[in-house]
């Protein structure tokens, strides 16, 4: 059995309100297509992380559907505007219907 995938995230501590900033992720997942064969010539069934948001006090900052052909341990830097202190929530969605999920605090100045 494979382990929980364990995303990392670089969020920044603070910010001034109004400021544009940058937000990095990255999940430790297989990413198996579902078009490879085992030894014994078996398809290996898809299993991707097939969804990913991200919110802000609740609010969409971000989202996109993931196709197989992305590779493995998925990676996404985007930018929000922030005007207040808050959460980030970020949440990727796999195929059998899994939810990884983590949150990261900021404090706009």
């Amino acid at each position: 059995m494979a382990a929980k995938p364990k995303p990392r995230i670089k969020v920044p501590k603070e910010a001034k309100a109004g400021e544009v900033i940058s937000l990095k992720t990255l999940i430790s997942h297989e990413m198996e297509s579902g078009q490879r064969k085992d030894k014994d010539g078996n398809v290996i069934p898809r299993k991707i992380i097939n969804k990913f948001a991200c919110e802000f006090n609740g609010a969409p900052v971000f989202s996109c559907d993931i196709d197989p052909a992305i590779s493995a341990n998925p990676y996404f830097e985007f930018t929000a505007k922030v005007s207040e202190s808050g959460t980030f929530k970020f949440t990727w969605t796999d195929d059998d219907g899994s939810v990884y999920t983590d949150e990261h605090e900021i404090t706009v100045n």
